[in-house]
């Protein structure tokens, strides 16, 4: 076999053709001219296509694209988008809808409210007031396509076209298929209204849209901070709901919260004087509601509230969108909102029950009436205040007086229970007493009753303070607005469940709220039986009360509306007036006593609730008896 040598000129060769290469390459480059050149015509280039693709116009009938074909965005978007290719040719524009009270900016990405600016209001800080701005809001349709594709209404551009009817103003936004296919979202604004007409229909797409595909629409919203104390106005801040028969609902304003509602006929994202609420005349079959805080402390500039989330399923009629709508974006004034027939009045918190309707039916009237000669809501709060203490005080004087009259009867209810000593004698203690009480015609429950009746005035006052938009942003003496709290000074630091500031209008309610139970304690006292084995300490109850009512006020109270304060001032420093009235000028307890001597000789029937009562003592008294016979 022949051995293989090291061949010297192949190698030569290789090197040779190696570095003619080399001087190829490097002599044929562009040069830096060059090189800025090719960028230059390749900027261009982009430049021209863009300027063919924003002049194109789409030919809806043959679906083509013409004098772009070429165009690789037109491409692009037809790829992603279908039939609704149309889209991309379109501009982000905004149209402006606006009356006295509102001004609506709608954006043609989405075909959706971009802003809402209520004219009449500002913030606590005195800026525009805002319910949507800078992407807090958002409402969108997700639907899918007969060639199985899912679209979202916010990411597409709607055509918008503004005309008026008569003094409305109406904006047409649509999504085109073509000039016979589209979804329409339709806008018209009346004169002076907060309530917008709003619709969603479609034409022609029936052969478009997928039906076996669930179409839900989806909105949200941040509410934006627009009153002094975030915790407080967060308190008020909450998402309401109609079901069906005029069933309303609402979410936990406690913290986060979801529910699903059926047969939904309107949802309000309600914060504390202001809502936006989209009411639609064909129910949502259900609705899933979601409701979550996004911030409650007051250290921190805050932006935010509470974050609102509605999801519903839209139904299609013959393959077409057919909704009539509503949105209200404006103040909770309850004066507003009932002239509206679709019960949205019910978002201003008036109190349940009862409380709702002496809010309803006497305090709503009377303040709205004394608003339209007093321009003070001060004088007007002292004013109602007087009234309501003025029909009251039948009740403060039925109460004084069956305290008096138990006054008068203690020493004869002290010699019983000297009489009768001992656990052992309880029940017959308690028969003799209540002899006593029944021949001199006087009931222990006289005195709590009245107590009890002013109750729901009392509860009904503590929901009408805070919902009552007229007090927002109305000064009176040192406090700047009545619907939020009065502060004299502001704290460095801050007191949990207290804050960071002092509130005036509580103390002065606290401290009237101690004398008033003062008074009280010591007529109470005066009326009391003597405390009897088993039974708690009556007087130390009392006593605890008298502090303890005075500090919960103080504390508490230092968060919420000013309104409200200087009412319960007013309020227990008239009381205590018309008690010492009463004490020094009308009642007379010598004349007391001698009522009670003439009833005492007067034949007094027994009626039939005492004679039950006093039959079931008597037995409990003789079983006790044969009990210990027994042992």
């Amino acid at each position: 076999m022949e051995e293989k040598k090291f061949d010297l000129n192949s190698l030569i060769g290789f090197v040779l053709l190696g570095a003619i290469m080399l001087w190829w390459m490097w002599s044929n480059q562009p040069t830096t001219e060059e090189l800025e050149a090719q960028e230059k015509a390749k900027i261009e280039e982009v430049q021209k296509a863009t300027e063919i693709s924003n002049t194109t116009t789409f030919n809806p009938n043959s679906q083509s694209i013409t004098q772009a074909t070429d165009s690789l965005s037109l491409v692009m978007a037809q790829s992603q988008l279908g039939a609704f290719a149309y889209s991309a040719t379109l501009t982000d524009t905004e149209t402006v809808l606006e009356n006295d009270l509102l001004r609506l900016v709608i954006s043609n990405k989405g075909g959706q409210i971009k802003e809402a600016l209520l004219k009449n209001y500002v913030t606590y800080d005195s800026l525009p007031l805002y319910i949507i701005k800078d992407n807090n809001a958002s409402f969108n349709l997700n639907f899918g396509t007969s060639d199985n594709r899912t679209l979202n209404t916010k990411d597409l551009l709607f055509e918008p076209t503004l005309t008026t009817n008569g003094e409305n103003h109406v904006l047409s936004m649509k999504l085109k298929v073509d000039n016979h296919k589209f979804l329409e979202y339709r806008y018209e604004m009346k004169p002076d209204e907060y309530m917008v007409d709003f619709k969603v229909r479609s034409q022609g797409l029936s052969s478009t849209l997928n039906s076996s595909q669930q179409i839900n629409l989806d909105w949200s919203l941040n509410g934006f901070r627009n009153e002094k104390s975030i915790r407080y106005e967060n308190q008020q801040t909450e998402m309401y709901y109609e079901e069906e028969d005029e069933n309303i609902n609402y979410l936990s304003i406690g913290g986060d919260d979801d529910a699903n509602g059926k047969d939904v006929n309107w949802v309000a994202f309600k914060q504390h004087f202001f809502s936006s609420i989209l009411i639609s005349e064909q129910a949502f079959s259900n609705a899933t509601l979601e409701s979550k805080t996004l911030s409650i402390d007051e250290e921190i500039d805050t932006t935010h509230t509470k974050a609102f989330y509605l999801k519903a399923p839209l139904a299609l009629e013959a393959g077409e969108f057919n909704y009539d709508m509503n949105w209200y974006i404006g103040p909770n004034d309850y004066q507003i909102l009932k002239k509206y027939d679709r019960n949205i009045k019910e978002i201003v918190n008036l109190g349940w029950g009862i409380f709702g309707y002496i809010n309803r039916l006497v305090f709503v009237p009377v303040f709205n009436f004394l608003q339209g000669f007093i321009g003070n809501y001060g004088l007007i709060i002292i004013l109602l205040t007087i009234v309501v203490r003025i029909i009251m005080s039948p009740l403060v004087y039925k109460s004084y007086l069956s305290s008096a009259k138990m006054k008068v009867l203690k020493p004869e209810m002290e010699e019983i229970n000297k009489r009768l000593p001992g656990k052992e004698n309880a029940m017959k203690r308690q028969q003799e007493t209540m002899a006593i009480q029944s021949k001199a015609g006087v009931s222990p429950l006289a005195g709590c009753i009245p107590a009890v009746l002013q109750m729901p005035v009392f509860f009904a006052l503590f929901r009408f303070f805070p919902s009552n938009i007229d007090l927002r942003q109305k000064g009176f003496l040192w406090a700047d607005d009545l619907s939020a709290y009065d502060s004299v000074f502001e704290l460095p630091f801050n007191i949990p469940m207290y804050g960071s500031h002092i509130s005036l209008f509580p103390i002065l309610a606290s401290v009237a709220i101690f004398f008033y139970m003062k008074m009280s304690q010591s007529q109470q006292i005066g009326m009391q039986q003597p405390t009897q084995e088993g039974m708690p300490d009556m007087q130390k109850m009392m006593k605890m009360m008298m502090y303890f009512s005075p500090v919960m006020m103080l504390v508490f109270f230092n968060m919420y509306a000013s309104s409200l304060s200087l009412y319960y001032f007013v309020s227990n420093l008239l009381t205590i007036i018309i008690m010492l009235i009463i004490k020094h000028y009308i009642i007379d307890e010598d004349k007391i006593l001698a009522q009670i001597e003439e009833n005492k000789k007067k034949p007094k029937k027994e009626g039939k609730f005492r004679k039950r009562l006093n039959d079931a003592m008597k037995q409990a008294q003789e079983q006790k008896i044969q009990q210990k016979k027994k042992k």
